[in-house]
């Protein structure tokens, strides 16, 4: 075996370890933005039921669509 190919395998997986954090990090990011997007919709939910908390039983209960 000669110092190329060493040299050769080395670089090689150097390159493949800064591919796989590049990857993890897009990863993380993606899944943060996921979070936020939940929290979001989750917050918006609990302020919609929060402004429903005094209308009388059966409001929205029937809703007529055919016109």
């Amino acid at each position: 075996m000669d110092v190329t190919s060493i040299v050769s395998a080395f670089l090689g997986a150097q390159a493949g370890g800064l591919q796989t954090q590049i990857a993890a990090t897009i990863l993380k990011s993606n899944a943060d933005a996921e979070k936020s997007v939940v929290e979001a919709l989750l917050g918006a939910g609990q302020q919609n039921l929060a402004s429903l908390a005094n209308v009388a039983s059966g409001i929205g209960g029937n809703l007529n669509i055919s016109a």
